[in-house]
């Protein structure tokens, strides 16, 4: 986007990936040192949201440029997969299903603010600028906001579906995606915060987290009971598990997706023909099953230790595919896409307070709708690494509901569009 994008400060993504981790190493480090000062600044600002927002600058004002760069696409199909096996390894799978009900009811919420969040927002900036929301033939204006409910609520296969359904031209297609991309970033780190100041979330909500303290405390006295200093031979078959974990999730999805896309199309509604789809729920699903063995014993030394350093390395690659100054290009639009999160985010908080809900399902309920696999485990694991799973769990549910409830959120933006 614009000029400078082209003419990125670096460009060699050995280069990027080396200032990522030194980032990292930074925020970190300084995050656990004992000064007041360092002290002070992170009680305001969580380490994670840093690990996000500072190459999201850097990829701001040129320095990286996050559109060109292949790393996210490294994190997501090679790290997320192994971290994912790696968080689930210690997990106590019948403590995270009593979760249950809650959680549910959240995600089923941010997916009904969706829906009805883009008709709403196209009403109320027609009120005052009608022409935002305007356009003709390819170029209407909810046509391109239809990909932003597909990608809000299932993800990129379903915000592709809805670009082909509803015909927007590539050209506002390209708009939509910096709407998408900037929005949805920009409240993703807001969860990041509100994860590190749950409590006092908790006790405005006046909710019960007792059932996600359990969770937190048995995983966390597990830890205690298998601790030891590990070796260099326990770090390797912590590797090995989730590396070669991620290669039977690629293998298996590699052949499943493109089965069922020739054998069953009518399955590409669900995302079932997706390799990224199969390869984050093998993966999951390979974890829960070490988690039924002795190697749930690697927890500790230091299983998910690890799988936190892949996930964190996600987070900085996500974060550089953020560009703020985006919003310049089209403001209107971005106004629209913030009208529609503050709905999702409004009808989240109401039923969230009258349920009780805690912040953590406000949290993974929200972003398993706009965020997907890729990062509802990352909102999940800033409350604790245990709970990464609850986020994978929830973004399935959203693979199945995106392009139904996506279709069904076009139509009435269509609707409301006249």
């Amino acid at each position: 986007m614009g000029e400078v994008k082209n003419e990125a400060l670096i460009t060699n993504d050995a280069v990027v990936l080396g200032l990522l981790l030194i980032i990292l190493a930074l925020v970190f480090k300084t995050s656990s040192l004992k000064t007041p000062f360092w002290q002070k600044f992170y009680t305001f600002i969580p380490s994670v949201l840093l690990c996000y927002f500072i190459p999201a600058l850097f990829n701001s004002f040129g320095i990286i440029d996050g559109d060109k760069s292949r790393l996210y696409f490294v994190a997501s199909r090679y790290l997320l997969p192994a971290s994912l096996v790696l968080l689930t390894l210690s997990i106590d799978l019948p403590a995270i299903m009593r979760l249950g009900k809650k959680a549910i009811a959240m995600f089923l919420t941010g997916t009904a603010g969706i829906v009805i969040g883009g008709p709403l927002a196209i009403m109320i900036v027609a009120m005052f600028s009608p022409e935002t929301v305007g356009g003709s033939g390819p170029e209407e204006v909810w046509r391109g906001l239809a990909t932003i409910a597909g990608t809000w609520i299932g993800g990129g296969a379903n915000q592709a579906a809805m670009y082909e359904v509803f015909g927007a031209s590539p050209d506002l297609f390209s708009k939509m995606i910096a709407v998408d991309v900037l929005i949805a970033n920009l409240w993703m780190a807001f969860l990041l915060y509100g994860a590190s100041v749950s409590d006092k979330l908790d006790n405005y909500f006046k909710a019960d987290a007792s059932a996600i303290n359990e969770v937190k405390t048995r995983i966390e006295k597990y830890q205690l009971s298998v601790a030891k200093i590990p070796s260099l031979s326990d770090t390797m078959v912590i590797l090995g598990l989730g590396f070669g974990s991620m290669g039977v999730s690629h293998l298996l999805g590699n052949h499943i997706a493109p089965y069922l896309d020739a054998n069953f199309p009518a399955l590409r509604k669900y995302s079932l023909t997706s390799d990224f789809f199969w390869i984050v729920v093998l993966s999951t699903t390979i974890g829960l099953i070490l988690s039924f063995t002795r190697f749930k014993k690697y927890e500790g030394a230091g299983a998910s230790r690890l799988g936190s350093v892949l996930i964190y390395i996600l987070v900085a690659t996500i974060g550089m595919k953020m560009d703020i100054t985006a919003v310049l290009e089209s403001p209107g639009l971005f106004l629209v896409g913030f009208i529609w999160i503050s709905i999702h985010v409004t009808l989240l908080f109401i039923v969230a307070k009258l349920i009780r809900a805690p912040f953590f399902f406000i949290a993974v309920g929200s972003q398993a709708n706009i965020g997907g696999a890729a990062s509802a485990p990352i909102v999940a694991s800033a409350f604790h690494p245990a709970l990464a799973t609850v986020g994978v769990l929830l973004a399935v549910f959203g693979y199945a509901l995106g392009t139904y409830m996506a279709y069904l959120c076009g139509l009435l933006m269509q609707f409301v569009s006249g």
